[in-house]
């Protein structure tokens, strides 16, 4: 099936629905971020260190997969040049509705966080991507595409899951409270959902997810050029049940290096 085009519509339903992803920060927000004061996350709960992102302004940030808004809108108000590009056209136009309200100056670019051909390279000094590539089928181009529209001694944010959430029956551990081992990493809703499972799940219009293997999530940024340099974990802050075992959302930041290396092939 077309999952980048299912999502794209499930996304879209996400903003009608108003999930906690796509309600645009407030005016107090943006006049803190004013100010310097502004929470960023790439995973739930956990603001991402101020010494990841440094002073960003006038510098070029891309919210990678990261519409709805929320970071893109916050970047601007510290006083960087923002683009955010997102599958979701409802997504970006929750950034647009924040850069109007707020005179903000932000770039928005819809499209598949694989392919960012409509971005020159080496544009940007740091790239912001909040959990977003479980959406997404694979995972290897997105971070060559990343390292490729940045400068040299630029930066990646990121946040990912573990593929550890991946493995459980998710029905019975919503049901019932209890942890059975069903699924392999990686993991494909579509692949590996029951028939009926995956049908309804498209049928209310969800996102599809994937759960990628940590050889792609790390080994896939360092195969595509970058040095990891920071590394943190979170817990989802929504009293998940795998909360109380293990926290599954990760987060690194990336570094380009000076010289020109393009990554291995």
């Amino acid at each position: 099936m077309d999952w980048l085009k299912h999502n794209r519509d499930a996304w879209n339903h996400e903003v009608e629905t108003g999930n906690k992803w796509t309600i645009p920060v407030s005016h107090d927000e943006i006049e803190a971020a004013k100010k310097g004061e502004a929470t960023l996350l790439l995973t739930p709960t956990k603001p991402t260190p101020r010494a990841w992102l440094g002073d960003v302004r006038g510098k070029d940030v891309l919210c990678l997969a990261s519409g709805g808004g929320q970071q893109g809108p916050l970047f601007a108000a510290l006083g960087a040049h923002v683009t955010v590009f997102d599958n979701s056209p409802a997504q970006l136009a929750r950034d647009r509705e924040v850069a109007d309200r707020e005179g903000l100056a932000i770039r928005t670019v819809q499209g598949d966080m694989r392919d960012l051909s409509a971005i020159a390279d080496e544009s940007f000094d740091l790239v912001f991507h909040p959990i977003s590539n479980v959406f997404c089928e694979s995972i290897r181009p997105v971070w060559k595409e990343a390292f490729r529209v940045l400068r040299p001694g630029g930066r990646m944010a990121a946040g990912f899951m573990n593929p550890a959430a991946y493995v459980f029956d998710f029905d019975l551990l919503d049901r019932t409270g209890r942890f059975e081992v069903r699924y392999k990493v990686p993991y494909s809703d579509i692949d590996q959902l029951p028939p009926e499972e995956l049908a309804a799940r498209i049928a209310a219009r969800e996102p599809l997810e994937f759960g990628h293997s940590l050889t792609d999530q790390i080994g896939g940024q360092t195969d595509a050029g970058f040095h990891i340099v920071g590394f943190y974990e979170d817990f989802s802050g929504w009293d998940d049940p795998l909360d109380r075992h293990l926290s599954v959302y990760d987060a690194t930041l990336a570094k380009k290096p000076m010289h020109r290396h393009h990554g291995n092939d």
